[in-house]
């Protein structure tokens, strides 16, 4: 009796946790996906050898990424680039040496201009 109590609580405490990081499945207003990271919304756009990620604010409005930093580790089979971010306006922008394959892992970290810093985990559309 008290094992299933104990699960049911655990779920209780642990479910508003979980539900804060629930854009995984969504689409970002540019057709990528969008993740929850360092405070701001995520959204990776891949184009050939080309990556943005546009950051959005809790509101969904676009944030000003001067001052971010941010790279993106791309993996493909055993293949591994780290791509280095930059600020270009509100996005951070960035180019592998390479086109970047459908389904490609690609995990980005970020670094706000006021210090936080998270990753999030993407597969390439």
């Amino acid at each position: 009796m008290l094992k299933p109590l104990l699960v049911a609580a655990s779920l209780v405490v642990a479910g508003p946790a979980l539900a804060q990081h629930a854009h995984g499945a969504q689409k970002g207003p540019n057709g990528g996906p969008m993740e929850d990271l360092a405070g701001v919304h995520a959204e990776l756009v891949v184009s050939g050898e080309t990556l943005n990620v546009h950051v959005f604010d809790e509101a969904g409005k676009p944030v000003d990424t001067g001052g971010f930093t941010g790279s993106v580790l791309l993996v493909s089979g055993n293949d591994r680039k780290t791509v280095p971010l930059a600020p270009a306006g509100q996005t951070l922008a960035g180019k592998a040496p390479a086109a970047i394959a459908k389904g490609t892992a690609a995990t980005l970290l970020i670094k706000t201009a006021a210090g936080k810093s998270g990753q999030a985990k993407f597969t390439t559309p």
